[in-house]
């Protein structure tokens, strides 16, 4: 071995020493891999291939910490096939080149197979997407690309229907717990179980988020059992591990975007305060635009809670209205108001399917005639075309209303708002069913 591989394998040996926690505790076997075994587990479809070493090319997505770089290091353990790697912060499309390049002479010259892990390959524009696909469609690299981000919206269909997306899931407490239990081993020190129970608990689905916070609860016990008198062996507390964990930054990509937004309006809609003020905070706290959730409040207004409390839209048009005024963080008390107004009220959306049965029929009978009493008979010579010819003026009887027939003649009859037995509707209702029981046309007014 020559001087400069020495220098080499020490500099290597060096870093692999002072390497996170998470970095020095990668799994070397598929069977230390935790959380993931409806992927991995034994006959599982991602583990036979790759046991089989007949990998095509894949896209990994999950949230971060779920083990998508420890999965494509051991599938490059497991392939015979030579395993590259970019990154798509980094990398240009020059940089993708070449790795096909390579590829296409190892082929050539060796009849040796090349595998592509692209970290964070969200971050790929569509250009450098696109200098990927002759490779992956010729099968001349097999492609792992690694996406914390909804690949559906990130990724160009047609790498996408090249791929097989295999989905990774948060981490659950049991494999948070078992990660926990492995760096303490590893480090050999022990810990208060309230203060594992913490970590865990803390731990949000992410693995290296809790190895990491575990790294530095160790570091503070070591200190303190040196700094605090005669030396002691370190035992990590529930003060080590809260001074750890300070605060974590919310993840709220576009995939959360749309999963929040849909949660806050489904708590909405199903009458939960409290949930729904809670999917505002992390809309908030993640820094979405207030004037976008005061639309969705707009909308919530009609959709879901319509004509059951007529005054949730005012509510929701002033909470908007605010937001523009006011601006936040105040804005966030408006919001909020609104929030948990539209979340209380009874709700209909006897307006949402109403508008939906009307354009329904409109779409099926496109072209039908206004009623000739309805139509316009204030320019010259209307009244000559009958238009107008039988029109009563509501405001002409004294009851306010006239019986008449306003919907086309094909259509007579149709009922297209059903109100519910919510809130204001009932009583809407009964006025409604009450002048439709007064149907003598030929009432003369009093």
């Amino acid at each position: 071995m020559g001087s400069n591989d020495l220098f080499g394998h020490a500099a290597d040996e060096l870093l692999a020493g002072r390497a996170p926690l998470a970095a020095r505790l990668r799994p070397l076997r598929l069977d230390d891999v935790v959380g993931q075994d409806h992927l991995l587990g034994t006959g599982k479809p991602l583990r036979s291939l790759i046991e089989a070493d007949q990998l095509s090319s894949v896209v990994l997505w999950g949230p971060p910490g779920t083990g998508k770089t420890s999965l494509a290091q051991l599938i490059a353990s497991h392939t015979s096939k030579v395993f590259e790697q970019l990154s798509a912060v980094s990398a240009s499309v020059r940089d993708v080149r070449d790795v096909l390049d390579r590829a296409g002479a190892r082929l050539g010259e060796q009849s040796r197979g090349t595998i592509l892990f692209l970290d964070e390959v969200h971050r790929f524009t569509k250009n450098q997407q696109d200098a990927l696909l002759p490779g992956v469609e010729s099968g001349l690299i097999v492609l792992i690309g690694a996406t914390t981000e909804n690949p559906f919206f990130e990724l160009n269909a047609p790498l996408l229907s090249r791929s097989t997306l295999f989905r990774l899931e948060p981490l659950g407490p049991s494999a948070i717990r078992t990660l926990v239990e492995r760096g303490l081993s590893f480090e050999g020190i022990e810990a208060e179980s309230d203060a594992i129970d913490l970590l865990v608990s803390r731990g949000g689905g992410d693995g290296r988020h809790a190895l990491t916070s575990l790294e530095v609860s160790i570091a503070l016990a070591r200190h303190r059992s040196t700094s605090d008198g005669p030396p002691v062996a370190p035992v990590v507390t529930v003060g080590d591990v809260e001074a750890a964990l300070g605060t974590t930054a919310l993840r709220y990509g576009a995939d959360e975007h749309y999963d929040v937004t849909s949660a806050f309006i489904k708590s909405i809609r199903g009458s939960d305060p409290d949930a729904a003020l809670h999917y505002l905070a992390r809309m908030l706290e993640a820094g979405e635009d207030a004037r976008f959730i005061a639309r969705r409040l707009v909308i919530a207004a009609s959709e879901d809670v319509g004509l059951a409390d007529q005054s949730a839209l005012l509510v929701a048009d002033a909470a908007a209205r605010a937001v523009e005024f006011v601006g936040l963080p105040e804005a966030q008390l408006h919001l909020a108001h609104a929030t948990v107004a539209l979340a209380v009220a009874p709700k209909s959306n006897s307006v949402t399917t109403a508008i939906a049965a009307a354009r329904a029929d409109v779409r099926e009978h496109p072209n039908v005639a206004v009623p000739a009493h309805l139509r316009d008979a204030h320019y010259r010579g209307a009244a000559t075309i009958g238009h107008g010819a039988g029109y009563r003026y509501p405001h002409d009887d004294p009851r306010g209303w006239v019986p008449a027939d306003y919907l086309p003649e094909v259509l007579v009859g149709r009922r297209y708002w059903h109100p519910s037995a919510h809130g204001d509707e009932p009583a809407a209702s009964e006025a409604l069913d009450r002048r439709r029981g007064d149907v003598n046309p030929e009432a003369e007014p009093s």
